[in-house]
């Protein structure tokens, strides 16, 4: 093993290249070494997340309900970059598998012009289309107030997020997580300490209210970004950014979008369950809106890690399928779906026991803690199934199947939870909506099952 990790071959630039980790290193070790930077970075991003959502309740409850129902579209976004991000994972990670380090550099190099692209493209939806927006789902003109301020500054400032997670995507394509853990932690820190003064005016800043929240999650973004650039171009050398080689080609793009697309299409469905959900809440209060935000501030505790476990499984999987390695490929899915499941039954226990203290974080009334600890105790039953979901939906998209998450993404959300919850507040009012959640992930694990067994037989089982 040790001659395995030392061997190197050449690029071509003629330039030696070490024989990536993710061939050679013990599965374990590797996806503790691939994942563990980013499942801590993907906690603090959950806590900024939390402490974010913390400090707007202070302003009142109708800032936190704008928040709210800005989700959506902040979810859209990240969907649209992690989106496109997976897509250039699988390549990038399948390229250096290969060994074609061309190819790895030509994603690597237009990967960042999509990032551009992608910013122009929500920057002047926030400039021209979040009155709309709001307007759509609320007559309240506080709260409309409250939502254009900030989803203005979210979206109009938002080339942060989709440079960070493109640069981010580039250094975990090649085993370098640990880089990945500054630039979040560092963005995610910057956006905790900033919060608080630019939300109330302390040291000399203005008090900016709900556009100070803003203005401090873009500014860590920013910074994070910088870092990434950074550490991309000084210490990832199995690529190589050159303005030079910013050119877009469309081999390249149809490669990233093939893999991307469903995986944005599986996330932006995300957004649609949202939005349909937050409707169907403010028919009974505004309330209900805000403790559905709650909830998705504090879930993030408990899913962000395996997200950032995720993001560890699926570029091992895409490398050692390049590289025809069978048994690494399903050492990893067994260990990822333990680790997974670990995680979901943390948050299952704790939703269980505390949902009242829980909510009482963020300045819950009489009538918010009653909804709340309802909802939390109702819709975490689903965490029993949630974690192999997850899990399946990574081997799908490292494998190049990532239309199979957009199947299970569209049964859950659109075709089962939504209608259900719709059902079930007519019929049986609002604390039976959170009922939807688990039978919605019964569906999804029922599905997964199958569309994994058929992926087995067509792409694992047949490698050597």
């Amino acid at each position: 093993m040790k001659n395995e990790t030392k061997e190197k071959v050449t690029g071509t630039s003629g330039e030696p290249r070490q024989e990536n980790k993710m061939g050679v290193m013990p599965v374990p070790k590797l996806l503790v070494t691939m994942s563990l930077p980013m499942i801590l970075s993907m906690l603090v991003q959950a806590l900024y997340n939390i402490v974010d959502s913390i400090y707007v309740s202070q302003i009142d409850e109708n800032a936190l309900t704008a928040v709210s129902l800005a989700f959506p579209i902040q979810s859209l976004m990240i969907a649209v970059a992690t989106g496109t991000g997976v897509g250039i994972n699988a390549l990038l990670s399948r390229s250096l598998g290969e060994k074609n380090f061309e190819q790895a550099d030509k994603t690597a190099n237009n990967s960042l012009i999509l990032a551009v692209l992608s910013y122009l493209v929500f920057c002047v939806f926030g400039l021209l289309g979040s009155r709309l927006f709001f307007a759509s789902q609320t007559n309240d003109p506080q709260i409309l107030e409250y939502g254009v301020q900030y989803l203005t500054i979210i979206c109009g400032l938002s080339i942060g997020i989709f440079l960070q997670v493109t640069l981010e995507r580039l250094l975990q394509s090649t085993g370098r997580t640990i880089y990945n853990m500054l630039t979040q932690g560092t963005g995610a820190i910057l956006n905790i300490i900033f919060d608080p003064i630019l939300i109330f005016g302390y040291f000399g800043f203005p008090k900016m209210g709900v556009a100070g929240a803003a203005a401090a999650t873009v500014f860590g973004q920013i910074v994070a970004t910088c870092l990434g650039i950074y550490f991309n171009l000084r210490k990832n050398p199995e690529i190589h950014l050159s303005f030079r080689q910013m050119r877009l080609d469309g081999r390249t793009v149809k490669a990233i979008y093939i893999v991307g697309v469903p995986s944005i299409l599986m996330q932006s469905i995300g957004s649609v369950m949202t939005f349909g959900m937050n409707k169907i809440l403010l028919m009974f209060s505004s309330t209900a809106a805000a403790v559905f935000g709650v909830y998705f501030k504090l879930q993030s505790f408990f899913f962000m890690p395996i997200f950032g476990l995720n993001n560890g499984v699926v570029p091992i999987i895409a490398f050692n399928y390049g590289a025809q390695k069978k048994e690494r490929i399903l050492h990893t899915i067994r260990l990822a779906c333990l680790a997974a499941f670990a995680m979901m039954m943390l948050g299952l226990a704790v939703f269980q026991l505390i949902p009242d203290k829980l909510l009482l974080l963020f300045n819950a009334s009489d009538d918010m803690i009653a909804i709340g600890s309802t909802a939390l105790r109702t819709i975490s039953w689903s965490y029993l199934f949630a974690a192999f979901c997850i899990v399946f939906g990574s081997v799908f998209q490292a494998l190049g199947n990532a239309v199979y998450s957009l199947i299970v993404s569209i049964a859950r959300q659109l075709v089962v939870l939504l209608p259900s919850a719709w059902i079930l507040a007519k019929a049986f009012g609002l604390d039976a909506v959170w009922w939807s959640f688990p039978i919605a992930e019964i569906m999804s694990i029922l599905i997964s099952v199958i569309l994994f067994r058929k992926i087995y037989m067509e792409k694992i089982k047949p490698l050597p």
